[in-house]
Parts: structure tokens; sequence; C-alpha cells
């Protein structure tokens, strides 16, 4: 009889490690994703590509939590989750929604290719501040939320004009040490922060199966949440030092 090797896994640990892998394989997902939403951005198949953006955003929403139940990090040590993910989090937060900015026809046509290549270059520099999140878990600056900016341009398109200042700002508010809020990580008013990401997410979702069709009360809705979560945490602030 072969004597039983101890240091050879159990098939218990075997599919404890194969589940842990697996979750590696969910999270790259998203960039399979982020190559089909690119391929209906050239298209110009503008509402089927945020429709696959939001699915990304979806994977990258639940792809944590669930490495963190499965205890992915000490069961697959030679594989970098948050690499990973961050490689993934740049093509469908950044690139993608880059080259939908730069060829939706709604910047200045001498601005557009220019302000695509800068939302790329500093959203490739934000992913490798190791700043990007403060101790209190804000994003520093404007964490390259590209995906939704690309989706208030169409939702709203504004003139070029304005388009391509908004735009502008957004890059150079990347670098500016303003706090956004985290909508899950940041503790404070989490429950309100939650549900006001729910309305919206339940509200975008309408948006894009509509074409962007709207009503203005579901845009104005959409708006407001979108200052608040930019915009939120530096009024209170302000709020803060106004009253000491």
């Amino acid at each position: 009889m072969k004597p039983l090797n101890q240091s050879e896994p159990s098939s218990a640990s075997r599919s404890a490690r194969a589940a842990a892998f697996g979750v590696h394989i969910f999270t790259a997902l998203g960039a399979g994703i982020a190559l089909v939403a690119l391929l209906e951005a050239v298209r110009e198949h503008w509402a089927a590509m945020f429709a696959w953006l939001g699915l990304a955003l979806i994977i990258d929403g639940l792809d944590g939590p669930i490495a963190r139940r499965l205890n992915v990090v000490e069961l697959q040590p030679d594989w970098s989750g948050e690499t990973l993910d961050l490689v993934v989090d740049f093509v469908t937060y950044v690139f993608v929604p880059a080259y939908a900015i730069a060829a939706s026809g709604l910047l200045l046509p001498i601005a557009a290719p220019l302000l695509g290549a800068g939302i790329v270059v500093t959203g490739a520099l934000y992913f490798a501040d190791r700043r990007m999140k403060t101790e209190d878990n804000h994003f520093r600056g404007f964490p390259a939320l590209w995906n939704a900016t690309a989706f208030y341009l169409f939702l709203l398109q504004p003139s070029p004009v304005l388009g391509t200042l908004a735009i502008a700002l957004l890059i150079v508010l990347t670098f500016v040490p303003i706090h956004v809020i985290h909508p899950v990580r940041v503790t404070r008013l989490r429950r309100l922060n939650l549900a006001l990401i729910g309305i919206w997410a339940v509200l975008a979702i309408v948006t894009v199966i509509d074409d962007f069709s709207v009503t203005l009360p579901v845009r104005a809705a959409l708006c407001a949440i979108g200052v608040y979560v930019v915009f939120g945490d530096a009024v209170i602030r302000l709020m803060r030092s106004v009253r000491t």
C-alpha cells in the first residue's frame, strides 16, 4: 500500500484553491467585457456600450467581497488580485470611456483627441498613485470615474465648448487634493450614500434602456447624486470650518 503523503493537498484544499482562482477569472472577465464595450463604441452603439460597462461595474463590486470570503490572498499567493483589479479597472473606468468621450462628437473636434489622451495618461498616473485613498477611505482627487463622466456627457449633451471645458476641468481635478466619497467604504453617512447609489443605479439602468431619452426629473436626480458624490465631502468640510 502506498503510504499517505502528508504534504499532498487534500481534495478539499484543491477545491478551495480552484475556487479562489475562479475569483481571479471572474475579475478578469471584466477585461473581456471592456473589449465588447469598445466594439459597441466603435459602432456608435452607445447605450449598448454603457450596458456592458455597467456589467463590468457589477463584477467590480462583487469580486472583492467574494475574494475575501474565499480567502483568495492566502490560497492563491502567486496571483495578485490587486494588480489584476487595477488592470481591469483601467480599461473599464478609463480606456473605453476615454474612447467614447473622444469619439462622441460632443467635444470640440480639435480638442477631442487631446482630451482623450489626457484622460488615459492622467488615469494611468492616478491608478499608480499610492495616495489615491485617504485614511478615511475617500478618494483623493477626481477618482478617474470616466465611465460615469462619459455617461453624463451623453445624458446632458452640452455644447461642444461646455463639454470640452468640463472634461478639461475633471482632468485637472485628478491632481487636486479634494476628497471624493467612496459610497461603500466611507463610514460617514454610509446608509445615505448607499441609498443614493442604489437610486442612481436604477435611474442609470432606465436611462440606458431608454437610450438616454429620459425625463427632466430623471436627469436632475442623476445630476444631483453625481454632484453629491464628487463635491459632497468638500461642502461638508467647508460647513464645518465655517462653524468653527
